[in-house]
């Protein structure tokens, strides 16, 4: 008999599912202004489903790690790197 193993993340999200990653996302929306429309709600929504999808289910914990991602990306899209320090 051959057993599958199903990665969480294969798994479709239901309705409970939906409302979480909804309410981090209209959080996080109005904390930093952000358009629903916007490629940045669209960064946002992405990074909250794969999160989510990944394990994090606490909406605190998915808001922090979505605010630490946010961090990493500039208006346009970039990637925004932090600056060498120098250890002199």
């Amino acid at each position: 008999m051959v057993q599958t193993i199903v990665n969480r993340s294969q798994v479709p999200l239901d309705s409970r599912d939906l409302a979480t990653c909804q309410q981090v996302f209209d959080k996080l929306s109005v904390d930093y202004a952000v358009a629903r429309d916007s490629d940045e709600a669209e960064r946002m929504a992405s990074i909250i489903i794969e999160l989510y999808r990944q394990g994090v289910r606490d909406p605190n914990h998915l808001q922090s790690m979505v605010e630490a991602a946010r961090g990493l990306f500039e208006a346009d899209g970039s990637v925004n790197r932090p600056a060498a320090t120098s250890s002199s």
